[in-house]
């Protein structure tokens, strides 16, 4: 069993996720995500995974969001991932992986659909 978690320490439903990941037993793999920004192509994997569109992985109240123009709907799937990719703070939070499923944990107790 494969178990990763994009993780945000300062975001509190990120923190909750975990625990409740940690209180299965569990100990994930931990991916500061904004220390160590996921690749398009993982991005990529995340999505197809997900089996949602980019914007549905973006947090769009951001700052960067707005600053960026990515409310553009003319913006390509590659443009938006690229987004995140720069901007890691675009991605929301957190993201849990599974043998080849992901879920985003808002709220934190969707994580426990995917154990």
């Amino acid at each position: 069993m494969t178990l990763t978690i994009f993780h945000n320490p300062r975001c509190s439903k990120s923190r909750e996720a975990l625990r409740l990941i940690q209180a299965q037993g569990l100990e994930p793999r931990v991916i500061r995500y904004l220390d160590e920004p996921p690749d398009a192509e993982t991005i990529e994997g995340v999505l197809t995974m997900l089996g949602v569109e980019p914007r549905a992985l973006m947090r769009t109240k951001e700052a960067e969001y707005a600053a960026l123009g990515l409310d553009d709907p003319s913006l390509s799937r590659a443009s938006l991932i690229a987004a995140m990719v720069a901007h890691p703070r675009l991605i929301e939070r957190p993201v849990v992986v599974k043998d080849g499923k992901a879920i985003i944990g808002r709220p934190p107790e969707r994580v426990l659909s995917i154990l």
